[in-house]
């Protein structure tokens, strides 16, 4: 039987006000439109890329914990 992937939940907790054009498209490749949203992403190298890029801006928990 194939292992579960694991999954994690992303909330953007900054405004990208005055942020960099980079950040705001990193922010929008994750799926966010509004500020204190919630994405569930799957918990991959990609992924966790992205999230490096913009950490001061988001918040991330197992979407088990949710």
């Amino acid at each position: 039987m194939a292992e579960r992937e694991k999954k994690i939940a992303i909330t953007q907790v900054r405004s990208l006000s005055g942020r960099p054009e980079k950040h705001r498209k990193t922010m929008r490749a994750l799926g966010f439109t509004k500020h204190q949203q919630t994405r569930i992403h799957t918990d991959t190298p990609a992924i966790r890329g992205m999230i490096e890029q913009v950490s001061h801006l988001v918040e991330v928990q197992d979407a088990e914990e949710q």
